[in-house]
């Protein structure tokens, strides 16, 4: 009776840690599964970004030049101020105009 004893207790024993070791080796290889599919659609994710980012670059890079995408505002007041001093460089130009003119008169 008692080697039957054993005998039961032993199998149920091994069913057990064997049933244990099964569920934790499946949910190691899950929880391996999942952590690589997120860490495959965080990348492809950054890709897109990155891509898109690039795209908007070479956009930009193209278009600010052309002045398609507008001027800065130091471009808008360096260019009044040389609207001003094309300007005053007529004004002086024709006084060395008049000048000269008035000279050989």
């Amino acid at each position: 009776m008692m080697n039957e004893t054993l005998s039961e207790n032993t199998q149920v024993k091994a069913n057990l840690a064997f049933a244990i070791k099964l569920i934790l080796g499946i949910g190691t290889i899950v929880w391996t599964y999942s952590v690589i599919v997120n860490r495959i659609t965080a990348l492809e994710i950054d890709s897109m970004r990155i891509r898109h980012e690039v795209e908007a670059n070479s956009e930009f890079r193209v278009k600010w030049p052309r002045g398609e995408l507008g001027a800065l505002p130091a471009d808008a007041e360096q260019n009044l101020r040389l609207k001003y001093l094309e300007q005053d460089m007529s004004n002086v130009q024709n006084h060395v105009d008049d000048l000269r003119l008035k000279t050989t008169d």
